[in-house]
């Protein structure tokens, strides 16, 4: 559990089902967990197992069948949370609006002034490496930068709470690299509380603070392993100890694993 979960993010005993005309599916199954203050939690497992789920509740999207998510200790409703930032694996750019705009699109919506956000959304630009790009249009950038327009409108709110669903997963893997360490770079800036959904376990140790595994729906918590500096060294003796515990949680045995 992460530290003063009180202020952070918690998850309480969730179990949600989907309820549709041919049938109920359960996907969660007494999910506990809490994301502390300025930490990152990575949520990895397999296909299917209700990780988006746990977004979609942080983010108050949807309540939970039972339990309750909060954060900073109240209940999370449904409606617009000012704290809330979100990135996903496809940016979503509007494509009649250009980089500038769509950075500061978010920013106008909450009200900010036009030339404010203009500026704001200049200077997020300027952070993740576009600067010169305002003015061009979605389908004039790579997926890479793309991305980063995506993770630029995010940060650009100054949110207090991040989701992430696989937001580096549509880029070829050289890319993924550069926009891991970015991001890692971008967090220290205000330090936002982060739920991020991935796939990738060696992801998960570059970026979490926590790795929160979880098992096949009906999901559970298999397990939390926690992340220390010297462990995202990927030549270190931490890091394959780090790889091995979160693969074997998976059920997943490697020659990691016998070493």
């Amino acid at each position: 559990m992460g530290d003063g979960s009180a202020e952070g993010l918690v998850f309480e005993r969730i179990s949600h089902t989907y309820v549709a005309a041919n049938g109920s599916t359960p996907v969660l199954d007494d999910v506990s967990f809490s994301v502390g203050p300025g930490q990152v939690a990575c949520v990895v497992g397999p296909s299917g197992c209700g990780k988006s789920t746990l977004l979609s509740l942080a983010a108050g999207l949807m309540r939970p069948t039972s339990g309750v998510t909060r954060w900073r200790g109240k209940p999370v409703e449904p409606g617009t949370n000012p704290d809330l930032g979100m990135a996903f694996q496809q940016p979503g750019l509007f494509p009649w609006m250009t980089v500038r705009q769509n950075v500061a699109v978010g920013l106008t919506t909450r009200g900010a002034a036009r030339s404010d956000a203009r500026r704001q959304a200049d200077e997020m630009l300027a952070t993740v490496g576009l600067t010169g790009f305002g003015d061009a249009y979605p389908n004039q950038l790579s997926g890479g930068m793309a991305q980063r327009v995506g993770i630029a409108r995010a940060l650009a709110l100054r949110p207090k709470l991040l989701l992430m669903d696989e937001p580096f997963a549509s880029v070829d893997a050289f890319t993924r690299l550069k926009l891991q360490a970015e991001f890692k770079a971008l967090l220290k800036l205000d330090r936002p509380t982060v739920l991020f959904v991935t796939h990738d376990v060696s992801e998960a140790i570059l970026l979490g603070d926590i790795i929160v595994v979880m098992s096949a729906r009906p999901a559970k918590v298999e397990k939390i392993i926690p992340i220390e500096r010297g462990d995202r060294d990927r030549a270190g003796p931490g890091y394959a100890r780090k790889m091995t515990e979160a693969l074997r949680a998976l059920g997943v045995e490697t020659d990691l694993s016998h070493d």
